[in-house]
């Protein structure tokens, strides 16, 4: 007669295969939209100063493009790890790859140690295509910041400004890798001015989510810690800041002309947009505020900058 006991078999780590597969889908690959065409404005602006047209290789721009990628997956792996008990807990992120168990605290820590010297190692491109040994000495530095956000939630309700500045750092790691002269202009740092009240006014926006959640676990937000009433005041300051900061970068840069003024305005319309869907709706349009229309202003901002740049 067979024991009615059951023997409990040891748990069997997912697949390499499918340990990626669930990486790649939760450090949202996709949300690459809202910083790289920051990234990529600032590399076009500051291989064209001053009307100089120089040559930007495709070995430089494509160095840019790997180093946002492998940066911005080691922020988001160790936003990941780091969070991994928290997430569990929320029901809008238990079904994350670490708290479902798709993925193990200890591949994640392996793929993101993988990112980390892969990105380390691409900087060091730079000094070997044009002696630049500023994103060498610079990137532990970079990612270190990066790694910083996933802990100023546990103490710090201005979480959404160092996210804010994260991503903000894109324009200016651009601009040093091609040309680092090309800081003494105004011109890359009003973008990253833009970038990080853009990115921290819509975080506020997407944290209006987690609200009772927060306050319940003694996590840091806006709107957990003042109140959705003063966190959306906030963020409207932020993103009228943003409005300003596009109208500097067209009234100072030689480079940025018509297109950007359109795109400016345009992003202007998408920032009310959101606004209202926001304060009509409450959290029921956060995913269409949040990447939908956040998603088109960075497109829109970066395509024209650019276009600007080659049409001159």
């Amino acid at each position: 007669m067979q024991d009615a006991t059951t023997t409990s078999l040891p748990h069997t780590p997912p697949k390499i295969t499918d340990q990626l597969a669930a990486a790649a889908r939760d450090i949202k690959l996709s949300h690459t939209i809202f910083a790289l065409p920051f990234a990529l404005l600032a590399t076009f602006l500051a291989a064209n100063a001053h009307g100089e047209q120089a040559a930007l290789s495709i070995s430089q721009f494509t160095l840019i493009v790997l180093c946002m990628f492998f940066a911005r997956s080691v922020a988001m792996l160790a936003n990941r790890f780091l969070d991994a008990d928290i997430d569990a807990q929320n029901d809008r992120t238990a079904k994350r790859a670490i708290p479902a168990g798709q993925l193990t605290r200890r591949f994640t820590l392996s793929l993101m140690v993988l990112c980390t010297f892969s990105f380390i190692a691409l900087t060091a491109g730079f000094y070997l295509l044009n002696t630049n040994i500023y994103p060498l000495l610079l990137s532990p530095l970079i990612l270190a910041y990066l790694i910083g956000y996933s802990y100023t939630k546990r103490f710090t309700f201005l979480c959404h400004v160092y996210l804010g500045t994260a991503l903000a750092l894109s324009p200016i790691a651009a601009a040093i890798a091609i040309n680092p002269a090309y800081l003494k202009e105004p011109t890359t740092w009003l973008l990253s001015v833009m970038v990080a009240s853009w990115v921290a006014g819509f975080d506020i926006i997407y944290a209006l989510q987690d609200t009772e959640f927060d306050r319940k676990n003694k996590i840091y937000s806006m709107p957990s810690s003042l109140g959705t009433n003063k966190a959306m005041w906030i963020s409207r300051s932020l993103h009228l800041n943003v409005i300003l900061m596009l109208g500097l970068l067209f009234t100072l840069s030689t480079q940025l002309n018509q297109l950007f003024l359109i795109a400016s305005f345009l992003t202007t319309a998408l920032l009310v947009l959101e606004h209202v869907l926001v304060w009509k709706s409450s959290t029921n349009h956060i995913n269409m505020a949040f990447f939908t229309l956040n998603g088109i202003i960075s497109l829109l901002l970066g395509l024209a900058g650019v276009l600007d740049i080659f049409l001159r």
